[in-house]
């Protein structure tokens, strides 16, 4: 184990950080995703709870792999097809899009749950003030939400982490491709697992706690 951590320190360390660097950036555009699909399924138009249900239903419905090889390789093979023979998306591009897609898909949830969970007198008064709907759902409905959602949208983090070792088939350097290198390279997996699966530990029990001291706190404010 000494020889692996001696040799291997910097690219473990390396791929630990594509690991965070990949969540945080798929965590920010699901973010996105999450709130225009939320306020469609929460909006009154039915046209738009049609979209929000279908592309919720849609992408939970498709396993995180198959997702990440029809972006990898079904995308580009499309443009192929029209012609475009010179278009490829790189691993890093291609697994924030399909974990931004997939984490999107729960952050909707996610906030339509907030949102919900907000007494409706709020919308209501808004309303009665002269505010747009808009303007009280920015204002008034969806910062009391985030505090709801906070400790949510940690425990999404800490999946989505997780989720990032699959992306692996799609040759991105994160934390587990890099294990199977070392693994390949060392011929020593119980030993490169270890440290692998001691490195994740870290992170997530780190994050895990760092929710669980953050609903204290809101409760505790909530009970003021």
């Amino acid at each position: 184990m000494n020889t692996i951590i001696n040799t291997y320190w910097l690219m473990l360390l390396g791929s630990l950080g594509k690991t965070l660097e990949l969540t945080l950036w798929a965590l920010l555009f699901a973010m996105i995703i999450g709130l225009i699909f939320a306020l469609c399924n929460v909006s009154h138009n039915k046209f738009f709870n049609i979209i929000g249900s279908v592309y919720v239903d849609a992408v939970r419905g498709v396993p995180l792999i198959v997702l990440a090889y029809f972006i990898y390789f079904g995308i580009p093979q499309a443009f192929r097809f029209a012609g475009i023979n010179n278009f490829r998306l790189p691993a890093l591009q291609a697994g924030i899009i399909a974990l931004s897609m997939n984490c999107g898909a729960y952050m909707a949830e996610i906030f339509r749950a907030g949102i919900e969970s907000i007494d409706k007198g709020q919308m209501e008064a808004g309303r009665s003030l002269g505010l747009t709907y808009a303007t009280t759902m920015r204002t008034i409905i969806l910062p009391q939400a985030v505090k709801v959602m906070i400790p949510s949208i940690i425990n999404q983090f800490i999946i989505t982490l997780k989720d990032t070792s699959i992306l692996s088939v799609i040759g991105f350097p994160e934390l587990t491709n890099m294990g199977k290198t070392i693994s390949g390279n060392t011929f020593m997996s119980l030993q490169t697992w270890a440290i692998v699966g001691f490195m994740y530990l870290v992170v997530i029990v780190s994050l895990s706690k760092t929710a669980k001291i953050i609903e204290r706190r809101l409760k505790k404010n909530a009970e003021r």
